[in-house]
């Protein structure tokens, strides 16, 4: 599932392709599971607004609206679930097999949404988007470190829970985790007030490097112009179980932790 950089990736790539541009025309398929908004809700808010521009919210992108049908704005909210991709594209370039939503714009392009699984999500609402958490790239570090000095989870389930910080996913809370030398299996009450900083620093300038990447190609995620992201050859230790940890060359492991494989190394992380 596409976390917070690959999110950032494709909304300031979108931002760049499609902002001052007008929904014309709006096709909705006739599958319901990504539907959190009715088809005639979506396709009555969509048609005719104007895409004053497109940001990230956590993990999901947020189409900011202007239209004559709503005077205050209205947002276009999109979540890329699994194996969801938002694409800009020619009309006359071939139609994917598991296109759900195709929105036709003024400047003769096309947006399309893609979701073989269908675990994405497309919503429709007035007012704004805020999510349930703090964001990660914002949040100080006192304010940090609050979010986590009572809890008794796992840390690496306390980083993972989206009510707390919205837009962790489970690549970017192993790679922080390793850079801070914390074991995902510790009690998130446990860490120390020094521990906590660098925790908080590493998952900042984890996930500000892998936006400057282009986000971590791992399966199916590409970008608004359907490139892969560079990160995943900086990962230090997701995904490297059994290799040498690039710090003191002990075999990384891999364990599960809040149901997620999680990967650590034993020596630098304790």
């Amino acid at each position: 599932m596409p976390e917070l950089p690959e999110v950032e990736t494709i909304a300031n790539g979108l931002h760049k392709r499609v902002a001052g541009d007008r929904i014309e025309s709006v096709w909705v398929g006739s599958k319901p599971e990504p539907l959190k908004s009715p088809a005639r809700e979506i396709s009555g808010t969509l048609e005719g607004a104007q895409l004053n521009g497109v940001r990230r919210v956590g993990k999901h992108i947020v189409f900011d609206l202007q239209s004559a049908n709503n005077p205050e704005g209205s947002q276009w909210i999109v979540h890329l679930g699994m194996t969801g991709r938002m694409l800009v594209a020619n009309p006359e370039a071939e139609l994917p097999k598991h296109t759900h939503l195709v929105a036709k714009l003024a400047s003769g392009r096309e947006l399309r949404f893609v979701d073989p699984r269908r675990f994405g999500r497309l919503e429709v609402r007035p007012g704004s988007f805020s999510g349930p958490g703090a964001e990660p790239l914002q949040i100080t570090a006192k304010d940090f470190a609050q979010l986590f000095h009572r809890s008794k989870a796992p840390i690496k389930a306390a980083l993972l829970n989206q009510k707390l910080l919205h837009g962790v996913g489970n690549i970017y809370a192993d790679e922080a985790l390793f850079r801070a030398g914390v074991r995902p299996r510790r009690r998130a009450s446990s860490l120390t007030r020094i521990e906590l900083a660098r925790l908080h620093a590493g998952l900042q300038k984890v996930l500000k490097a892998a936006i400057a990447a282009g986000g971590s190609s791992i399966s199916d995620y590409v970008d608004a112009d359907g490139e892969a992201g560079l990160f995943q050859i900086q990962h230090r230790v997701y995904g490297r179980e059994g290799r040498p940890c690039v710090r003191c060359k002990t075999p990384i492991k891999k364990i599960v932790v809040a149901g997620r494989g999680t990967h650590y190394c034993p020596r630098c992380q304790k």
